[in-house]
């Protein structure tokens, strides 16, 4: 899922970037309001994480003006402070939680997944393809009821995959989604990171799931 944080802290912009891209997520980040509204306008954001206190356009004006355009991505308010006047008016505005600051990561991470919970439905909470089990509440992958120990972007591939089974994905879609980046030809990170995948997920196993496609890149299916 994706992310935007708008933040003018520079530590703490990069410590939220840092910590929620360890956790799956792909994560955008704006310095100001302005920069901030034009990402939200723009992209589609499945959650945006607002600082109140933001120069160019503060986070009420920001909020405001998202869900005057009929923006859908859920927000997730940040502020130093902690009146109750102010966690209404937020609310009123449109947004979804309020977080005081400072705050522990675990809080914050916990308080997104929370959110995200909402965007997924519960007959997709669990992937399945052939004995292949993926819990994206729990951030769990077990084939044939073992369990499979990944890194937080090899989860992600691997929901990439299985989310889109039987379709394949080229480098560029995969490189884009799992690590926000433009696919540079010179650059082996897909393929790198695609064979350890597999050397977890199929290595141990006699059926393979993950194929490539030469040419075009890989697709996740059983059945070959």
């Amino acid at each position: 899922m994706k992310i935007l944080v708008i933040e003018d802290e520079v530590k703490t912009a990069k410590f939220l970037k840092k910590g929620l891209s360890e956790a799956g997520y792909v994560v955008d980040v704006a310095a100001d309001g302005l920069e901030g509204l034009y990402l939200a306008l723009e992209v589609d954001f499945d959650l945006i994480i607002l600082d109140v206190m933001l120069p160019g356009r503060d986070g009420w004006e920001v909020l405001k003006s998202v869900r005057e355009a009929d923006g859908k991505a859920l927000v997730l308010m940040l502020t130093a402070r902690d009146a109750i006047h102010e966690r209404v008016h937020g609310f009123e505005l449109g947004g979804d939680d309020y977080l005081v600051k400072p705050f522990a990561f675990s809080e914050l991470l916990a308080r997104v997944r929370s959110l995200l919970r909402r965007l997924t439905p519960r007959a997709q909470e669990t992937i399945r393809t052939a004995d292949l089990e993926i819990d994206l509440l729990r951030r769990r992958a077990t084939r044939a009821g073992h369990k499979i120990d990944l890194t937080a972007k090899e989860f992600l591939l691997l929901t990439l995959l299985a989310r889109r089974s039987g379709e394949v994905l080229s480098r560029t879609l995969i490189a884009e989604t799992v690590w926000d980046m433009n696919f540079d030809s010179d650059t082996n990170v897909v393929d790198v990171n695609v064979r350890r995948l597999r050397s977890k997920v199929d290595d141990p196993f006699p059926v393979k799931l993950i194929h490539t496609v030469r040419g075009a890149g890989y697709v996740l299916e059983s059945g070959q």
